[in-house]
């Protein structure tokens, strides 16, 4: 048949679809079968019949028409178009929640309409989910409403002269964002031209419309060579869009603040400059903005006086430092750096409290009865000076080493430490009893030389030190936050939603495999519930796992100006107050408290912060969730570096997590990695999705969540950070095949299973 030819009967099939289609939407009926079509279209002969049944067929494949039960076709209702924002990946694949849904829809690759991380999209259901299948509901793209992605940072490659005016691009920059796909973003011949291997920043000019094709943009500026020492960290720290240097107006703002507090700073503030105020903090740590003290009174309560850096005092509303510090939302801690949120001049000079200065404070006095009760409570701006710097491990020698040398050197501030300790117990078992999940306690610390090279990974678990600023910053959170809601007054509290229904509902399916039984369902499991999970696990192997996992069934904790809640801590009120050197909601709780205290509390004021609150709340959130990033970023970059030295040892590990490509195993300090199904050579393994297992078909071992194993690395690629095990002591050979199966066996199985199911029932007959 001619090109011409095939056109013609192509263009004569589209239009016989498209009548079709016109007459299942006239039709009075919702359905209509075959012959009412065929009658309708007036298709005589068996050759216009054929013709007929070729467009239906085509219609119905193309997802336009459906067949009913009934054997009649009706036009296939329109999918509801729903906005959200679009969740990538670097395989091409990704993700739009949306609250109608349990589950996040899944875009395939080819449906995503070159749609970028974080872009606001429109989307249309295309699969419904399947739940008994484990299958969520399936979508696409149909229009990228607003992009996110507006500048990305990479390494440049450069173009030859030739290839630079034939092309009239410089080079290009390859994306290595982990939410992205993997494409090249090519350089226009304009502006900066950096040298090969420059780590740049790109301002992206032209978006792609199909997934096939490059992104276009201008170098705004050279951050380093890849070269360079630290250029890796400096390179998240750009990607994620964290400023790390301050304006020149910030500097010369705090540069401007005075180095000591005035006799003026004083007025309206109450003098706590003679009570035994200390500061518990790490020994490393210079933004000192939390001193506490405890005193048992006569009527068996107990006094606790929480007193925190006024810095709201120095940073008032709309300055420039107050302007930078909602930019930035709060101070990143990464392995070998800070980025303050504040000027150090601030974090680490007037506003720190150091001991034997004096320092301008907000404190909230509390009275605390023996069952963890608080019976009373003020809010006030103070003057405080710390009595004494005191560090976590210092505490934790005196109360649980019971240290001699310690408990010489702070001999006056034993009893104090002491008393500090039994009101905690108090505080921690009153949260116990009310439900706040306890989650695994023990953090990884990496540890740098000079040069930012890691030198160890250190696991260190809370003491009682660490505990005890816990619970006492808790229970001011929650005093504060409490009495704002009660006065209705608006301010920011920080919220923690119930548990997402379909991962709380894997939650449950997984700990009910290692025979733990849940008293709440997937809609009703409170924090109570969980609590007793994390009990029964506490001190056995899977504890980590089983911690790990209830974390990833939770919602993430955010800034709003609704107090719903905090699911984890099973609080009915929560703010953060205590730290608003690190944290802009801080400083906002702290401006509010000053505000309402001595500006008004009137319908005026109220209809001010409840139209500055919300951005504020969404703003925070935000920048917590990128410091968050980037902070986990840059300990798998350098948890990476850590293994590179270490190629072919062995390790006892934990499996963490189990998917149809292998399984994740973490080691005892912390490191994560990947062993591959085709690394696991002693048989051929299936993943039983429902149960998280991998079976050998031949051996019948299993492999689980939870699972101790002995693994040997094998690969740590920094780039990507990626690290590679596999399964020591496994024996050398070639991979066992797949089991094929006996049809013939099968048939005669069948046979049997037919005969003993008619001998059971003709048996009941017969009863």
């Amino acid at each position: 048949m001619s090109k011409e030819m095939n056109e013609e009967v192509n263009e004569e099939i589209e239009q016989l679809k498209q009548k079709v289609l016109t007459f299942i939407e006239k039709s009075e009926l919702n359905s209509v079968e075959v012959n009412d079509i065929s009658e309708g279209l007036n298709s005589t002969g068996s050759k216009d019949f054929k013709k007929l049944v070729n467009a239906i067929a085509e219609l119905e494949r193309e997802g336009r028409i459906i067949l009913t039960q009934q054997g009649r076709f009706k036009l296939k209702e329109a999918e509801p178009v729903m906005q959200g924002v679009f969740s990538g990946t670097d395989k091409g694949f990704g993700f739009v929640p949306i609250e109608e849904f349990e589950e996040d829809i899944f875009i395939p690759p080819h449906e995503t309409n070159s749609a970028l991380n974080g872009d606001l999209v429109t989307i249309e259901v295309t699969k419904e989910a399947v739940p008994w299948k484990g299958k969520g509901p399936v979508g696409r793209v149909l229009e990228v409403v607003e992009r996110a992605t507006k500048s990305l940072v990479g390494e440049f490659h450069a173009y030859t002269d030739d290839e630079v005016e034939e092309r009239g691009l410089f080079g290009y920059v390859q994306t290595q964002n982990k939410k992205l796909p993997s494409m090249k973003l090519q350089i226009t011949a304009k502006g900066i031209r950096p040298v090969e291997g420059s780590i740049v920043q790109v301002e992206v000019t032209k978006y792609p419309r199909s997934s096939e094709e490059d992104m276009y943009g201008i170098i705004m500026r050279t951050i380093g060579h890849k070269d360079e020492p630290g250029i890796e960290i400096l390179t998240i720290v750009n990607k994620y869009g964290i400023p790390s240097e301050f304006p020149k107006e910030v500097i010369e703002e705090a540069e401007a603040v005075p180095e000591k507090i005035a006799e003026e700073d004083l007025a309206g503030r109450r003098d706590l400059r003679d009570e035994v105020i200390v500061t518990i903090d790490g020994a490393d740590a210079k933004d000192l903005d939390d001193a506490v003290v405890v005193k048992k009174l006569e009527n068996g309560h107990f006094h606790l006086g929480v007193h925190i850096a006024d810095v709201s005092h120095y940073v008032t509303e709309d300055s420039a430092m107050d302007q930078e510090a909602f930019e930035r939302g709060t101070s990143v801690y990464l392995t070998d750096r800070v980025i303050p949120m504040l000027p150090q001049r601030l974090s680490n000079g007037i506003c720190s409290l150091h001991p034997n200065v004096d320092r301008l404070t907000l404190s909230c006095e509390m009275e605390i009865d023996a069952s963890g009760d608080v019976v009373s409570y003020e809010i006030f701006p103070s003057v405080i000076r710390s009595y004494r710097r005191m560090t976590y491990s210092a505490v934790n020698d005196i109360l649980m080493e019971k240290d001699p040398k310690a408990m010489e050197e702070h001999a006056d501030l034993v009893e104090h430490f002491e008393t500090m300790g039994e009101l905690h117990h108090i505080l921690e078992k009153k949260r116990e009893q009310r439900g706040s999940i306890d989650f695994d306690s023990k953090e990884a610390k990496i540890e740098v030389d000079s040069e930012g090279n890691p030198t160890d990974i250190v696991i260190r678990e809370r003491g009682i030190g660490e505990r005890l600023i816990e619970s006492f910053m808790l229970t001011a959170n929650e005093t504060v936050s409490e009495y704002y809601a009660k006065q209705d007054l608006p301010i920011l509290y920080r919220i923690h939603a119930r548990p997402d229904e379909a991962k709380m509902q894997r939650f449950l399916e997984f700990v009910t495999s290692f025979g733990i039984n849940v008293k709440g369902t997937k809609d009703s499991v409170s924090p109570k519930d969980l609590q007793a999970v994390m009990k029964e696990v506490k001190g056995k192997p899977e504890e980590i796992v089983v911690s790990m996992l209830m974390l990833r069934s939770m919602q993430q904790a955010k800034y709003d100006v609704d107090p719903i809640g905090h699911y984890g801590l099973a609080a009915d009120y929560y703010s953060h107050f205590t730290s608003p050197i690190r944290r802009y909601p801080d400083l906002i709780l702290h401006r509010l408290i000053h505000y309402y205290d001595e500006v008004a509390k009137d319908e005026k004021a109220r209809k001010r912060w409840e139209k500055k609150l919300p951005e504020i709340a969404e703003h925070s959130s935000k920048t917590e969730r990128r410091a968050v990033d980037a902070e986990r970023e840059t300990d798998e970059l350098k948890k990476t570096e850590f293994m590179e030295g270490k190629i072919g040892e062995e390790f006892e590990g934990l499996v963490t997590s189990v998917t149809n490509f292998g399984m994740f195993v973490q080691l005892p300090n912390s490191v994560e990695g990947l062993v591959h199904i085709s690394k696991m050579n002693d048989d051929y393994y299936e993943f039983s999705e429902r149960g998280l297992l991998l079976i050998g078909q031949h051996t019948g071992k299993i492999f689980r969540i939870g699972e101790p194993v002995k693994v040997k690395l094998v690969a740590a690629n920094k780039e990507g950070y990626q690290i590679d095990f596999e399964l020591a002591d496994l024996p050398e050979g070639e991979k066992p095949k797949k089991k094929k199966h006996d049809k013939k066996a099968d048939r005669k199985n069948q046979h049997t299973q037919k005969r003993k199911t008619k001998k059971k029932r003709t048996g009941k007959r017969k009863q």
